[in-house]
């Protein structure tokens, strides 16, 4: 199901936080739950990976994370500001110690002027600490977007723990 850089990738975001004895969540929308099948594709990942929430729709982020609807209207679901309030959300709802979340506009609709197909955005919040965020661009056509953005949120848990 996932092309074998993928499998390293998770296995080696999934070592880092075992090292640590840390457990965690990921909030995703535009990925669909990709990051955490990505994950539990890995034998033995339940010693680390809590739960995923897929949050496709707006008012999913709202319901299941708390984030808020006022954020959603005044910067849209694919904001920085979005992405930070689903990842403090999953530290809401899971006893884990780190979140990612995902979204972004995988295409081909829903593109804006300032807001392209390919944008993707993502949250990291760990317990105690502070959220951070980080956009990408990524070209290609739907799959490619969502893989490329896959790939990213498994580097972006290793780097969180081991960094």
């Amino acid at each position: 199901m996932f092309e074998a850089e993928t499998l390293d990738l998770a296995q080696s975001a999934l070592d880092a936080c075992r090292a640590r004895g840390w457990h965690i969540a990921t909030a995703e929308s535009c990925t669909g739950g990709l990051v955490a099948a990505a994950l539990t594709a890995i034998a033995g990942s339940s010693d680390v990976f809590e739960r995923g929430f897929v949050t496709y729709s707006n008012a999913a982020k709202s319901e299941l994370l708390g984030v808020s609807p006022d954020t959603i209207a005044t910067y849209g679901a694919v904001s920085a500001e979005t992405t930070t309030e689903m990842a403090q959300g999953v530290l809401a709802h899971a006893p884990v110690d780190l979140a990612i979340s995902v979204t972004g506009i995988a295409g081909p609709g829903g593109a804006t002027p300032t807001k392209p197909v390919g944008l993707v955005l993502f949250g990291l919040a760990r317990r105690g600490g502070e959220t951070r965020t980080e956009s990408h661009v990524f070209p290609g056509d739907r799959n490619a977007i969502r893989q490329a953005a896959l790939k990213v949120a498994l580097r972006l848990l290793e780097a969180e723990v081991t960094g």
